[in-house]
């Protein structure tokens, strides 16, 4: 079976203190997670090796870092780089999340320099992708979610691609209470591993876990990962909630 994930994207949210404690919260609970299920946390970077030292002696439970720069070094104040994130332990890496897309006008060019970084530093990219509303009401979010995979993945080698996990976000359903029914979820990332099948093979596209990523919730979570090609779950405003975020990661398949 290919690796079911909860992720949780804490975003820009949380103290330190909030941060140790929501972690806590979910730890203690002991979920014990089978050899396929795996848990990753995405936290803000000051909470990096807090949150990595808290997971450490867990099995199957990871940290992420929500973003990286595009370059391995130099001149680039504020930024992050890939290489970096490794050295501290990490092993995953969000990449192309809709917010950073939107507001920081990352583009699949880009993003294709993050998931060389990332892959260059033995770091796993989440790399998001999904549509806007207008899109979706065109009807022409098929093609494009194969435009952003294309031009972000696609150089990558049949080897390489088995170290991605996608994440897909109907940017409509994020933070708006609106919610793609499980049909809609189930036809695009069943489009997104054609999409891959058509690239790599149908053995290498039935290895690559499709995360959803549009307002899981603790009341929806089972229903959407009981679609054949729904991986889990890339969770934002839930994963906040330490007794919504444990349910959803017994929701997993």
């Amino acid at each position: 079976m290919r690796k079911q994930i909860a992720a949780a994207n804490w975003k820009m949210n949380c103290t330190y203190k909030q941060a140790e404690s929501l972690l806590d919260d979910i730890l203690n609970t002991q979920v014990e997670l089978k050899n396929h299920q795996l848990v990753i946390f995405a936290v803000p970077y000051p909470f990096l090796i807090m949150a990595n030292s808290e997971v450490a002696d867990e099995d199957n439970y990871f940290v992420a870092a929500q973003n990286c720069y595009h370059q391995k070094s130099g001149a680039y104040t504020g930024e992050v780089s890939a290489e970096m994130l490794q050295s501290i332990g990490l092993h995953h890496c969000l990449v192309g999340h809709s917010e950073r897309r939107e507001h920081f006008n990352e583009n699949n060019a880009t993003l294709s320099q993050k998931v060389n970084m990332c892959l260059e530093s033995e770091l796993t990219p989440i790399f998001c992708c999904g549509e806007s509303l207008s899109i979706r009401e065109a009807g022409t979010q098929n093609d494009y979610v194969e435009v952003q995979l294309r031009e972000s993945l696609f150089h990558l080698s049949e080897v390489d691609i088995q170290r991605v996990i996608i994440a897909y976000e109907p940017i409509w359903a994020i933070g708006t209470g609106k919610t793609a029914t499980t049909a809609q979820t189930q036809e695009m990332h069943a489009h997104l591993r054609l999409v891959l099948e058509k690239k790599y093979g149908s053995l290498i596209a039935n290895n690559i876990s499709i995360l959803y990523g549009g307002s899981v919730k603790a009341s929806n979570a089972a229903e959407l990962f009981s679609c054949p090609d729904v991986d889990g779950g890339l969770v934002g405003g839930a994963s906040l909630i330490a007794a919504d975020f444990i349910s959803i990661i017994k929701s997993l398949k």
